[in-house]
């Protein structure tokens, strides 16, 4: 039997949904409000006893929370995948029970650090402080309940090569490591290619300046230029703060990877080796959103790169791949992918889709264009040219629908019937398919030519305050015109039409 409990989140008492069974607490993170989701877990984990658990429920891997809990309350947890994906994960949480104490046996005046007894927050701190006291030749010991090596590599990053580190006990309920201060090591630079740059993190001394350097080293780059990383353990951390600031605009190679020394080469990609924004909305149509947001084509404009399109609008491209990288929830057209439907399906689509809704609302456009333009044409003069662009819309669309349920379409559909009957094809002899899609991807480009033009003159569809009922509506119409025309048109130059092609070429 399950019930629910309730808990008081803000001032306004806002209340969050948390489902309590015999054993154990239920967590439906989504209904938490964001700020708040990563502290409710905290709390309800300290409100429980050793040996009890929660469950996580979420639509993505909580994995953050994880590393959180392992800093602030320690190896004191277990963490079981209950479900990973690819809709929801369940994770059980765990408060493990104290095991007995085994302390080690220290040389004279050692001081011993008892971690499990420190408080969470303090207990990183004090082991910093304690070797910052050390002398030279001077140690302590860390005792723990788990292995401490994360500290390993905080100490490396905030002091270099100047300390030694023996395990005495290495488990399996304790673990004790004796920290001794000594000279400092200088590692061994690589030699670099030709301009290219050697970072020696070791020699950094500043550990907040290490990350940093190499993020800005790297902001530095041209496509097609590296640097190298040289340092005394592996920096992969690094990899995954460049993927999650740039996206995947770079390569990383090992050349040199222990047991000292690691050596990576960082390159950022080529402009030819970045996808298109037509490919990364082909793969996730959900990403259409985002090129919205920043006002980027990815229709007509999907031969581009995200920093190509970027750089020709004065975007700072760094946002987008940003954004880019994160889930995202509102998922435009229902989540199709269209990206695996069969190309003869798809092009049916198109057309009980997106043709006819052109063959139903854009004759109600023109006429209400020409209304609202004779009416406010003289207080709006915008409205005169809005008007002449939707006529020129209006002819070149029908003629172009034709082109394509005529000619187009049919030659798509004899292809794929040749592939899936392992027939013989025959191309047209009037004309090349290949021309039949250049000639509608230029029909494509003088239809968004004409979208935009209405988009910049409306002031993106901006009802002014003396607007009557048709102008609003006027304006609300060509909005959704022009949403579904720039999914129309990705359908067709982004997927569609690269495949056929391709399955021409197979055929022939």
């Amino acid at each position: 039997m399950k019930k629910y409990l309730y808990l008081q989140t803000n001032s306004n008492h806002q209340k969050t949904a948390i489902m309590q069974t015999a054993n154990e607490t239920i967590i439906n993170v989504q209904e938490i409000e964001p700020r708040l989701r990563h502290a409710t877990i905290f709390q309800v984990f300290d409100n429980l006893r050793e040996g009890e658990s929660l469950v996580i429920h979420n639509n993505h891997d909580p994995r953050p929370v994880y590393y959180q809990l392992m800093d602030t309350r320690g190896d004191v947890f277990t963490w079981e995948y209950l479900q990973q994906g690819p809709e929801w994960w369940d994770i059980r949480v765990t408060k493990k029970s104290s095991p007995q104490q085994d302390m080690p046996q220290a040389e004279a005046d050692e001081l011993i650090i008892n971690v499990p007894s420190i408080e969470p927050r303090l207990k990183h701190a004090t082991i910093f402080q304690a070797f910052e006291n050390l002398n030279p030749g001077e140690s302590f010991i860390i005792h723990n309940d788990h292995d401490p090596r994360p500290l390993y590599y905080q100490l490396l990053n905030m002091h270099g090569d100047t300390f030694t580190w023996t395990y005495l006990q290495q488990g399996p309920q304790w673990w004790d490591i004796r920290v001794s201060a000594n000279h400092t090591a200088s590692g061994q630079s690589l030699k670099a290619g030709e301009g290219e740059t050697v970072i020696n993190v070791p020699a950094i001394r500043d550990h907040r300046l290490k990350h940093a350097t190499i993020l800005q080293t790297f902001d530095n780059l041209q496509p097609g230029q590296s640097f190298i990383i040289h340092n005394d353990h592996d920096p992969k951390p690094v990899y995954y703060q460049l993927q999650g600031i740039h996206g995947d605009v770079f390569t990383w190679e090992y050349i040199q990877q222990g047991p000292e020394w690691w050596d990576i080469r960082v390159t950022r990609k080529g402009a030819e080796n970045e996808e298109t924004i037509g490919q990364i909305v082909a793969k996730d149509i959900s990403k259409v959103d985002i090129f919205k947001k920043f006002g980027i084509d990815f229709c007509c404009g999907g031969d581009k790169t995200v920093r190509q399109a970027c750089a020709e609008q004065g975007i700072d491209a760094t946002k987008v791949e940003q954004e880019l990288q994160k889930p995202v929830r509102n998922i435009t057209s229902a989540g199709l992918n269209f990206n695996e439907w069969n190309l003869d399906f798809l092009a049916d689509y198109i057309v009980n889709t997106h043709h006819k809704y052109i063959y139903k609302y854009v004759p109600e456009i023109k006429n209400y264009a020409a209304k609202v333009a004779k009416v406010h044409g003289n207080n709006h003069p915008e409205l005169l040219q809005i008007n002449e662009w939707v006529q020129k819309l209006d002819r070149e669309l029908f003629e172009h629908l034709a082109g394509e349920e005529n000619e187009l379409f049919p030659a798509i559909r004899e292809m794929v019937k040749a592939k899936n009957s392992n027939t013989a094809y025959t191309k047209p002899a009037d004309q090349q398919f290949s021309t039949l899609v250049a000639e509608s991807e230029k029909e494509h480009d003088s239809v968004g030519d004409a979208i935009k033009s209405i988009d910049r003159l409306s002031n993106h569809y901006t009802v002014p305050e003396d607007a009557c009922t048709s102008y609003k509506l006027l304006y609300q119409m060509l909005g959704e015109l022009e949403a579904d025309l720039f999914i129309h048109i990705h359908l067709e130059n982004n997927i569609l039409f690269p495949k056929a092609v391709e399955m021409e070429k197979s055929l022939l």
